[in-house]
């Protein structure tokens, strides 16, 4: 059985940062893309990044360019979201999502997380 278990997430302060956290089970973890999805109140799914399976391909948004950083530990099966300079809008929660499909262009996802709240706010 595929799991994905997010955490780290939290109220922090303008200009904080967090670190997310995406335990990864039941897959061959470094044989997979790998992407953080958030959603933020009223609104639809945004995608955040996305990291090829030996991390030689990222992807982000043009909105987290500079601030976020995407990054994997295949030996721990573990995948990880660098949030710098975090600003109101960051607030979502934030999910980690397995992808099927081979390359960065036009990514397809099978598995989600539960998700992890993420609250900007002073």
């Amino acid at each position: 059985e595929v799991q994905l278990v997010e955490s780290g997430g939290g109220l922090v302060q303008p200009g904080g940062s967090l670190r997310l956290s995406c335990a990864a089970s039941g897959f061959a973890f470094d044989d997979y893309i790998m992407t953080w999805v958030r959603q933020a109140p009223g609104k639809g799914l945004e995608w955040v990044s996305a990291i090829s399976w030996n991390a030689d391909a990222l992807y982000y948004a043009e909105t987290m360019k500079g601030r976020f950083t995407i990054s994997r530990d295949n030996a721990k099966n573990t995948l990880y979201l660098q949030m710098n300079s975090l600003k109101s809008e960051d607030t979502a929660v934030y999910y980690c999502a397995k992808a099927f499909t081979p390359t960065l262009l036009g990514i397809g996802i099978d598995y989600w997380g539960q998700g992890t709240q993420v609250t900007v706010s002073s």
